[in-house]
């Protein structure tokens, strides 16, 4: 049996599905990855190469309507499938799921899967127009070609099937995100002094811009609290400028650690972790935060609002609310107990909910992948 995957972020195959390639390729004949060919390229495929798996390049747009480049991708994946016959495909994010299911489709891939990590800019923040309405109906061609879709939350499914996007033929299942290696983010010590941390591409739906506006409330009343901001500009819409950013570091807001090969440096030297994002899958630096022993700062958003219980491991906002966000920091700044006892919570939930092996196990076996060996 071999399987292909496909991504539109060559990197995410070894930061985000690395455990899964693995387990992938100690249990089939072969393992094919797909995506658009990056700065980071030869590594990666020496990384991957070194456990028997090959790395194609497909040209995949992560953003933007372009319809000969999107027919491009299909062409360059219908033609990858023939030559190399999986019997097996998985895509995750958004083109890769639409491109990947028709192409697989076409060339007669009999094992046609979906992970849905995330809805995307056509879905949130209540955008509706003619690229919303596209995504949906490519969407919903796509999926009824799927022979199952994984979901990384369930309001994202139930959405799903409420706009009719999953046909109700298709099977559907939703597992707990990604998952976590929790070798890998192991618990690490904290500041003594409260330091706070958020990681995301910098867009205006991660609620960069919360952030930011709610440490500048803590600040006025407790100035020398730290607030640490990772990320990059991303290409999409909804970026921030890079004159926006540059005023926040200038104005001594944030310490801006700008885009992190390795995020456990950072988390390490930090003692709370913040996402205000709208909406996500299951967000992978939480997970990372919570492995680590940090308290969660989130919204109580689809997503967002399964990884934390409520005045255990932290706290949920409403979203797009500063006052709310500054006053969940201020608990942390003024009581800082709060810290070590909420950070052995999400360690707890870490290892009982996100475990990347378990996740994993039932992502294989709703696959139809045997648990024998290779």
């Amino acid at each position: 049996m071999k399987a292909l995957i496909v991504a539109s972020y060559a990197d995410s195959l070894r930061n985000f599905r690395g455990p899964l390639v693995e387990a992938l390729a100690g249990k089939l004949e072969a393992v094919h990855l797909a995506a658009p060919m990056d700065d980071g390229w030869n590594s990666l495929a020496e990384h991957f190469e070194a456990m028997g798996v090959e790395l194609h390049d497909v040209a995949i747009q992560r953003t933007g309507l372009n319809p000969l480049r999107d027919l491009q991708a299909l062409w360059q994946l219908y033609r990858l499938m023939r030559r190399e016959r999986p019997q097996l495909m998985l895509a995750y994010t958004v083109k890769p799921v639409i491109w990947g299911l028709l192409a697989a489709w076409l060339a007669g891939v009999p094992k046609r899967c979906a992970l849905i990590t995330g809805l995307g800019y056509a879905f949130t923040s209540g955008r509706e127009g003619f690229t919303s309405y596209l995504v949906r109906f490519l969407y919903r061609l796509a999926l009824s070609r799927a022979e199952k879709v994984f979901f990384q939350n369930p309001d994202d499914e139930a959405l799903f099937k409420e706009l009719h996007i999953l046909p109700s033929s298709t099977p559907s299942l939703v597992v707990n995100g990604s998952g976590i290696d929790l070798d890998q983010f192991a618990v690490a010590p904290k500041p003594a002094e409260p330091v706070f941390l958020l990681i995301a591409r910098l867009l205006g739906d991660k609620g960069v811009r919360e952030y930011v506006n709610a440490a500048r409330k803590v600040k006025v009343a407790h100035p020398d609290t730290v607030f640490k901001l990772a990320g990059w500009i991303d290409e999409n819409p909804n970026a921030i400028e890079q004159s926006e950013l540059d005023s926040w570091i200038d104005e001594g807001i944030v310490e801006y650690l700008g885009k992190l090969a390795d995020v456990r440096p950072a988390l390490a030297t930090s003692s709370v972790y913040v996402l205000p994002s709208y909406r996500e899958g299951t967000p992978r630096t939480v997970l990372e935060a919570m492995a680590m022993g940090r308290p969660i700062i989130t919204t109580d958003a689809p997503g967002c609002r399964e990884t934390v219980v409520e005045g255990v491991n932290g706290y949920l906002v409403p979203v797009k609310s500063v006052d709310c966000l500054a006053g969940a920091m201020l608990r942390f700044v003024e009581d800082s107990s709060l810290i070590e006892s909420m950070g052995r919570a999400s360690r707890r939930i870490a290892e009982e909910k996100y475990d990347v092996h378990k996740i994993n196990e039932i992502m294989l076996t709703e696959m139809g992948v045997r648990t024998s060996a290779r």
